[in-house]
């Protein structure tokens, strides 16, 4: 049996191309062009019997990242278990505007407050120079951690500007920083705990740390932005993915902090409220 057959019985066993093509993929070892070139090749027993097990895992309602252990995220490719959580395409959209932000300053120190994966910030590491840039990954997870440092090497030469410290928040930073961070960003837990509208393939497989807050949902957020002011450089900006109905008191805490014109509720593709853009304007 060649991997096109293998693939043709995946999609028939699934009713999905794409997630079938994904699977056997990382069964093969091979991605996108280099999988199409060996469809007419013969599979190890090793592979099949992967893949079989991978099937299995996914028809059980295991996500299909934690199935493959790894998922894309704007250019990287980050291994990915259940001690953090899957990114998102929305969350892609924070990390393009902190990247944005970030390029405005030389040097410039970048913070990822709760990395997980280190999606954001490694993001950041392998598009911003790699002269001229700080970038600090930061969860209160030890496991989340270790997965982010097992993401570093996917960023390449940038992976010399990663530092790694573990704490709550801000608790994470050396002292030496305060006030002379260009960015922050976070996409922390702002889900709440009675939420109606979590699916359950989330709920039962992510890890719970990493999704719901007290506060409806508000509790790390108002730690985040309240805290940010006595971290940033004068001009420095603050990026805070939040939950779709969350713009309105999302707004209310970053005035306690944040000069009014300087914040903003950035929507995503499907023009729901996604993230709190907040520029720190001092005195």
């Amino acid at each position: 049996m060649t991997w096109r057959e293998l693939w043709q019985q995946t999609i028939d066993v699934l009713g999905e191309r794409g997630p079938a093509r994904w699977l056997c993929e990382t069964a093969c070892g091979l991605d996108g062009d280099e999988f199409t070139a060996a469809l007419d090749e013969m599979p190890t027993e090793r592979m099949v019997a992967q893949l079989d097990q991978m099937v299995g895992r996914y028809r059980s309602g295991e996500p299909l990242a934690y199935v493959m252990s790894r998922w894309s995220f704007r250019t990287l490719d980050l291994m990915v278990d259940r001690r953090v959580l899957i990114p998102r395409p929305e969350t892609e959209l924070v990390a393009e505007h902190a990247i944005a932000a970030a390029r405005s300053f030389s040097p410039r120190v970048v913070v990822d407050l709760g990395t997980g994966s280190g999606a954001i910030g490694l993001s950041m590491a392998a598009e911003l120079p790699v002269d001229g840039t700080e970038v600090w990954l930061t969860d209160v997870s030890t496991d989340a951690l270790d997965v982010a440092r097992a993401n570093v090497a996917a960023v390449g030469r940038g992976a010399a500007n990663v530092r790694i410290a573990q704490g709550s928040w801000y608790d994470a930073l050396p002292t030496e920083l305060r006030g002379h961070v260009n960015v922050i960003v976070a996409n922390p837990p702002y889900i709440a705990h009675d939420d109606p509208e979590v699916e359950d393939s989330v709920s039962e497989w992510e890890p719970e740390s990493a999704l719901f807050a007290d506060d409806d949902g508000l509790r790390d957020i108002a730690t985040i932005v309240i805290g940010a002011r006595d971290w940033l450089v004068p001009g420095g900006w603050l990026f805070v993915e939040i939950g779709h109905r969350q713009g309105d008191a999302v707004l209310d805490i970053a005035r306690a902090g944040f000069d009014s014109e300087s914040i903003e509720i950035v929507s995503d593709l499907a023009h729901r409220p996604r993230f709190l853009s907040a520029q720190w304007r001092s005195g």
